[in-house]
């Protein structure tokens, strides 16, 4: 790709670059069906949850109702879109995040198999989450005789049981508008619904809470040093965000600081750029609504939306 040359969203399929996926991808510590960080500071108490999932087309439906109309940050769907698409660029080098639900590979992390919009893993728990969820709603699919493999391999990185078939499996039901919703919903349950609600918590705007997703996405909910948790304890130690009385900007520069910690304490993660040349970017420039146009660089290559 041409690192000088600003590209927007392709309608065609795009295939990943698995080196850069590799670079990107998160470190992950998941509970099945919990996600909570719980975290003390001097006046408050903050926690990071999100609620148990209503299950079935018409919850969803009513959920995604629900959201949209109450939407006033990273919730709203166009900004929606547009957080979908600047992960997809650091994750997948593309903008096109929807062409994703089929991507499955072992990246060598040590978590399995890597797979769909987020990178559910077969290692981690989040990917047989999202499987159990995909045989309630739809009873006898192409994934559901792997659950008892994926249940097997859940907590190494082996593929007994999986292999080339449950890879091909995969992408048939990629195609199933089912599969791909319930993509859709893990997504939010596991990672953007709990930034965006620790965001509102800590009083930042669209863009805090995109920065509150991203690191998510990578580094996954906990509280050890380089988990979400760790990461914005660190940053509470140089200071404060605005529910606490803090400037947003100096608070989110800590967040960022304390992130870039984070990335390099494991060498897959060494390269900073989706926070130096993206979200550091937008911040300078004082963007705290996200608003496009935008234009940042991840690993050198260049993109826009607006």
């Amino acid at each position: 790709m041409n690192s000088e040359t600003p590209h927007t969203p392709s309608t065609t399929p795009h295939t990943p670059d698995h080196s850069r996926s590799a670079r990107a991808r998160r470190l992950r510590r998941l509970a099945p069906f919990v996600v909570a960080v719980a975290l003390a500071v001097p006046s408050a108490s903050y926690a990071l949850a999100s609620p148990a999932p209503e299950h079935g087309a018409r919850g969803a439906a009513r959920a995604e109702q629900a959201r949209t109309e109450a939407a006033t940050g990273l919730d709203d769907p166009a900004k929606k879109e547009i957080a979908m698409q600047l992960v997809s660029s650091a994750e997948n080098s593309s903008l096109d995040w929807k062409a994703q639900y089929r991507y499955i590979e072992d990246i060598g992390d040590g978590r399995g198999y890597t797979a769909g919009i987020i990178g559910f893993c077969s290692g981690t728990g989040d990917m047989l989450d999202l499987v159990e969820l995909y045989a309630k709603r739809a009873p006898g699919n192409v994934l559901a005789p792997y659950l008892p493999a994926l249940r097997e391999v859940n907590g190494t990185d082996s593929h007994a049981g999986l292999g080339s078939a449950f890879e091909e499996a995969w992408r048939t039901a990629a195609e199933d508008p089912a599969f791909q919703q319930a993509q859709n919903d893990e997504r939010d349950r596991v990672y953007f619904d709990p930034a965006v609600a620790q965001g509102e918590k800590d009083g930042v705007g669209t863009l805090g809470q995109f920065i509150y997703y991203d690191a998510l996405v990578m580094h996954g909910p906990g509280d050890d040093g380089t988990s979400f948790g760790g990461i914005r304890a660190r940053a509470l130690r140089e200071a404060k965000p605005p529910a606490g009385g803090g400037d947003e900007t100096a608070w989110l520069n800590a967040f960022l600081d304390a992130r870039v910690w984070a990335m390099k304490q494991e060498e897959a993660h060494s390269d900073t750029s989706r926070v130096d040349t993206a979200q550091r970017v937008f911040l300078d420039a004082g963007n705290l609504g996200l608003e496009p146009p935008l234009e940042w660089k991840v690993y050198g290559d260049s993109y826009r939306i607006g």
